[in-house]
């Protein structure tokens, strides 16, 4: 019998290298401590093209939305993924696409998953609040609570996020659509924070309820590009972060009513030269951020984290950043001032996209290269 050395040696290292890889790519990528506490970062997915929004449906099953237009149910245990059906034509082109999914926390909502996206029309695009049920694999009796009026003709600048204040209320964030004079334009809903019923009609108190020259849904106006929501129910308060131009990303802390500015105040400069946008960094009549970003940081979302696991990160601020790709964590005072900054994980070197917090307190991230991450205590 012939005897082939060659050949039998690349076999038996292929089969090592395929039966490798999954330890190889997953489990451990770092660690580290942070106030004290010490912590590790373990991979336990990849493989998700661009995960912008993710919601806990039980304590073991995520529900990630894809933006190119599809979302999948992923086991967090295992990161096993199933496909899931039901849902709308996505115009998931540019910025545009399948973008934030939050299960309601509010009892009158109850299982109720909220969505925005990028909905088709007039050849464009436009943001979408929407909701819809689960049932099994399957999205049911899809709703498309508010179709906003924010067509432009580009594919920038879609937002968004959601959050709950947990009153009866759902929030959600609209850009600018790349086209600035929207930021102080009330007759549209591009460059605003909106504020809804939980079945999308209007509250009979929002500030611009009544007036013929705002919309009605409007909870606050003059916003870039809002990427982050997140509500704290125990002091009522709404955090918002967006996109500045080059330089200028911002933390805002939201009140009714109220002019952010855009683009009329800005902290950044013209992509174009060394320019300042607008006619000053705060002007009478605007609120000013909370904090700056100099250079950008380029936020993609914003949690605010309440867990146990931990309890020196309790009532902190976490954005996932995009160009400068950290998870950067914002300590606040008890008036809800900054009082400190920390960069957490450059050392993985990617652009974090998507934040959710497990019933444990751990903290989950995903990034634009389809990674998904878990922080566990050490």
């Amino acid at each position: 019998m012939k005897s082939y050395p060659f050949t039998f040696a690349v076999t038996t290292i292929l089969l090592w290298t395929l039966f490798s890889l999954p330890a190889l790519a997953f489990g451990l990528k770092a660690k580290g401590s942070s106030e004290g506490m010490a912590y590790q970062i373990e991979q336990i997915a990849d493989g998700l093209p661009i995960p912008w929004g993710m919601t806990f449906i039980d304590d073991n099953t995520l529900l990630v939305t894809l933006r190119e237009g599809k979302a999948v149910l992923l086991d967090v245990r295992s990161g096993q993924r199933k496909a899931v059906s039901g849902l709308p034509e996505v115009y998931a082109r540019g910025q545009g696409g399948l973008l934030d999914v939050q299960l309601s926390p509010d009892p009158a909502a109850k299982e109720w998953l909220y969505f925005t996206y990028t909905k088709p029309v007039q050849g464009g695009g436009v943001t979408t609040l929407a909701r819809a049920r689960l049932s099994g694999q399957r999205l049911t009796q899809w709703q498309d609570l508010k179709v906003t009026r924010s067509l432009s003709d580009t594919n920038r600048h879609f937002g968004s996020r959601i959050a709950f204040d947990g009153r009866g209320h759902v929030f959600f964030s609209v850009g600018d659509r790349g086209h600035r004079p929207n930021g102080q334009d009330l007759t549209n809903h591009a460059a605003t924070v909106i504020r809804l019923n939980l079945d999308g009609s209007v509250p009979e108190d929002n500030p611009f309820t009544g007036r013929k020259d705002a919309s009605a849904e409007i909870w606050s106006y003059g916003h870039r590009n809002p990427q982050g929501l997140a509500y704290d129910t125990a002091n009522q308060r709404l955090w918002e972060i967006e996109h500045g131009p080059r330089g200028g990303d911002e933390i805002n802390l939201i009140l009714p009513g109220r002019n952010y500015g855009w683009p009329i105040t800005s902290h950044g400069k013209e992509y174009w030269g060394p320019l300042a946008v607008g006619e000053a960094r705060e002007k009478p009549g605007i609120e000013s951020p909370v904090k700056v970003y100099i250079p950008s940081i380029a936020p993609g979302s914003l949690l605010l984290y309440q867990g146990e696991a931990f309890p020196g990160w309790k009532g902190n601020l976490f954005a996932g950043a995009l160009v400068l790709q950290h998870l950067n964590r914002i300590v606040l005072d008890s008036k809800g001032k900054p009082v400190k900054e920390e960069r957490l994980f450059e050392e993985i070197g990617e652009r974090i996209r998507s934040l959710v917090q497990s019933k444990e307190g751990y903290l989950y991230f995903a990034t634009d290269s389809g990674n998904l991450y878990r922080i566990l205590p050490k």
